[in-house]
């Protein structure tokens, strides 16, 4: 790689812009990638009754182009401009001027300034590459399962065997403590998941769950896990009695973890040792 890199601050622009591109990849995958997962199942019920398969049109994350969902206007390149196009056209679809949801630049910076942060705090490596390609795929974990409840195992499992990789050489912990973060990391949400269930008759969670903290494990080593856990499970209590009291939301209405575990995971990434340092120090 080109020594010019390695200067934090231009490091750190080319991180933050390529975020922005990126995070506008991420849109299309949080959109499509459900879809896909569905269209899937449907093939693979057809198969088990002995029908043919669904005809459908190719579907996949490059085809067909992004359209208008209201009017089936084909977004250009110049209305894909991550950010800077939503603005221009006034958060409006150019042909049918239907509003466009202000997701789409939300998860444009939120994975800029996430890129921007990990470039600069990493410096330039092996672990600034890999914290880039952490945060990106826990930004679309986290969106997916707000709109879906879904944590697609093709985002998790990946994610478990690349930080298990990255860590072979030491990237975020050593081997050892990274392999028992992903054990632990599954046992300790199949445990509770068991025991609710056992208590109450009900699932309180999802697999993907299990999974997608077996993946933080796996890069963070199990040190980190106990902090996870814990600013997940606090950040998830206070939002889901916020929403129940404030937005009047079913008690019996499930709420996403995902989220919340994916957020812990960027926290503990960046933070966790100073958090945890800090946090054992006070007792």
């Amino acid at each position: 790689m080109p020594d010019f890199l390695r200067d934090p601050v231009l490091f750190t622009f080319l991180a933050t812009l390529l975020g922005l591109f990126v995070g506008s990849f991420l849109n299309v995958v949080i959109h499509r990638l459900p879809q896909m997962m569905e269209r899937e199942w449907h093939a693979q019920a057809a198969e088990l009754r002995n029908e043919p398969p669904p005809q459908q049109e190719p579907f996949n994350l490059a085809t067909p182009r992004s359209r208008c969902p209201h009017c089936g206007h084909m977004i250009t390149a110049l209305e894909n401009i991550p950010v800077v196009s939503y603005l221009m056209l006034r958060g409006r679809c150019r042909h049918c001027s239907a509003p466009i949801s202000r997701r789409y630049p939300v998860v444009e910076m939120l994975t800029a300034v996430l890129s921007g942060y990990a470039a600069w705090h990493f410096g330039f490596g092996l672990a600034a590459l890999g914290a880039l390609a952490f945060v990106w795929t826990m930004v679309a974990l986290a969106f997916i399962d707000l709109d879906t409840q879904l944590l697609p195992d093709s985002l998790t499992l990946p994610l478990l065997w690349l930080g298990l990789a990255l860590n072979l050489a030491g990237t975020y912990s050593d081997i050892s403590a990274s392999v028992i973060g992903a054990m632990a990391g599954y046992l300790s949400l199949w445990s509770v998941y068991w025991l609710f269930r056992l208590a109450t008759g009900k699932e309180g969670m999802g697999y993907g769950d299990f999974k997608l903290l077996a993946a933080i494990g796996a890069w963070l080593g199990w040190q980190m896990l106990p902090l996870t856990i814990l600013f997940s499970s606090l950040v998830g209590a206070v939002v889901g009695i916020g929403l129940i009291v404030f937005a009047r939301h079913g008690r019996n209405v499930p709420i996403p973890f995902g989220p919340y575990l994916a957020a812990a995971g960027v926290l503990a990434l960046f933070w966790g040792k100073t958090l945890t340092g800090l946090y054992l120090g006070t007792f």
